[in-house]
């Protein structure tokens, strides 16, 4: 099983800003953990994690090619990317760029977006649901034709493309892994199913119910779409409980296995800490047995 962290408050406190983002990102790149992701957003949006004082937010692909450059083996990913921030090319190509700079780290995390007072608030584009949805699914097929070297012109509902050309070309391949943000089952699950390598899940207190019976629905999904379920990588998104020691940590991780899932993403209620990231580095050869069952980074 994969363990990452997922990087939602930049609040950290007696320090810049840039050297606790750094300490972190370093030590889960020293500690064994897969991937560092960071929320992309232009306002702050944790509503756990943002206490008064605590609104730093990051541009995302900048904070990625920073964090680039501080480590060494950590696959590095936004989680998640709404398509509605940037044009497709654009987007594409800041995967693409942090793959190459990276030496080949990029995770590819695109969702349909959700947040409306954000929106409002910094001017950004919210259309009505459907039509984000018809964007992320241009979106993705921008994504694939561009990584697969096809310069044709791309003509969309909301898109068009006379000429997307993609040069360098990523070091990934065929590409970075795509993770769609969601559990949808009408227009986001089928995405997947389609487009994906990785799905990504939330951590419901029900006893694993709402999780098997979303991975229940990508599986007939799969099958609709003659995909092998098993070629997506099946997260779960998950928070780390204040003081929770390693050994609690990894019997939760044992029961998410038990789900059937591959990767476990983490988040922190405030600013990721040194110690906290310990806690899963300690957790990694517990969990190196667990089966993945996805190919996906």
């Amino acid at each position: 099983m994969r363990l990452s962290i997922s990087v939602t408050n930049f609040s950290w406190r007696g320090e810049p800003l840039a050297g606790g983002l750094s300490r972190i990102a370093e030590a889960a790149d020293r500690g064994g953990l897969h991937g560092v992701w960071v929320a992309d957003h232009l306002l702050q949006a944790d509503p756990y994690g943002a206490r008064p004082g605590e609104s730093e937010m990051l541009e995302a692909y900048t904070t990625l090619g920073f964090l680039a450059a501080r480590t060494e083996r950590v696959r590095l990913g936004t989680m998640v990317s709404a398509v509605t921030f940037r044009p497709p090319a654009l987007l594409v190509k800041a995967v693409s760029t942090l793959d190459v700079l990276s030496g080949g780290r990029a995770l590819f995390g695109v969702g349909a977006g959700y947040l409306g007072d954000e929106a409002t608030a910094m001017g950004l584009p919210l259309p009505a649901v459907g039509e984000r949805f018809d964007r992320l699914e241009e979106t993705l097929r921008i994504a694939r034709q561009m990584w697969a070297g096809d310069q044709t012109p791309f003509v969309g509902t909301h898109h068009r493309l006379e000429r997307p050309e993609h040069s360098p070309a990523t070091l990934s391949r065929p590409h970075p892994p795509i993770l769609i943000g969601g559990t949808g089952e009408r227009r986001t699950l089928p995405l997947v199913a389609r487009y994906a390598d990785a799905c990504n899940l939330f951590d419901i207190p029900d006893g694993g119910a709402t999780a098997r019976h979303k991975l229940a629905v990508l599986q007939r999904l799969c099958t609709e779409a003659a995909r092998p379920f098993d070629a997506i990588e099946k997260t779960i998104s998950t928070r780390l409980a204040p003081g929770e020691s390693t050994t609690s940590f990894v019997e939760r991780c044992r029961a998410f296995a038990d789900l059937g899932i591959d990767h476990v993403c983490v988040i922190t209620t405030g600013p990721w800490t040194e110690d906290a990231v310990a806690v899963l580095g300690a957790a990694v050869p517990g969990l190196a047995g667990l089966e993945r069952h996805g190919p996906a980074g």
